[in-house]
């Protein structure tokens, strides 16, 4: 579960787009529905894009799928799309708003070709839908 930049700012961003909820509280919500999933999680959060490319490097070989919410990182950064496209496992995207119905420029992500499936505006409930995507195609 890889959270991108300025995702530690949840609780204090806009409510009427990410909901309110805390990056502490979402990773609660995250580590509940992977027990109740009988599932093994583990929730990363960075502002750094060099970490994040190299968590996704990490993925190479002890993942069996990946959830990532690049966040403004998702509309721009190639590096990104580079490091996820040799997985040979399911990678999932997702964002708590609905970037489809927001400014010109976050309509645009330069992973869709790489991921699996894509969950956009369903807030939190986004990261269940993704668990539950990869408990039946990981």
């Amino acid at each position: 579960m890889l959270n991108g930049v300025n995702l530690n700012m949840l609780g204090r961003r806009d409510p009427t787009q990410y909901g309110g909820i805390t990056i502490a509280e979402l990773e609660s919500r995250i580590y509940k529905w992977a027990r109740e999933m009988e599932l093994t999680v583990q929730c990363r959060q960075t502002n750094s894009e060099a970490e994040f490319i190299k968590w996704c490097h990490d993925a190479y070989d002890n993942t069996d799928g990946m959830v990532v919410n690049p966040a403004a990182w998702t509309h721009y950064a190639w590096s990104i799309h580079d490091a996820l496209e040799p997985l040979k496992i399911p990678v999932v995207e997702v964002h708590l708003s609905n970037v489809d119905e927001r400014e010109e420029w976050r309509r645009t992500s330069v992973i869709s070709d790489v991921v699996a499936a894509r969950f956009a505006g369903h807030g939190p409930d986004g990261y269940k839908m993704a668990m539950q995507y990869l408990k039946e195609h990981a």
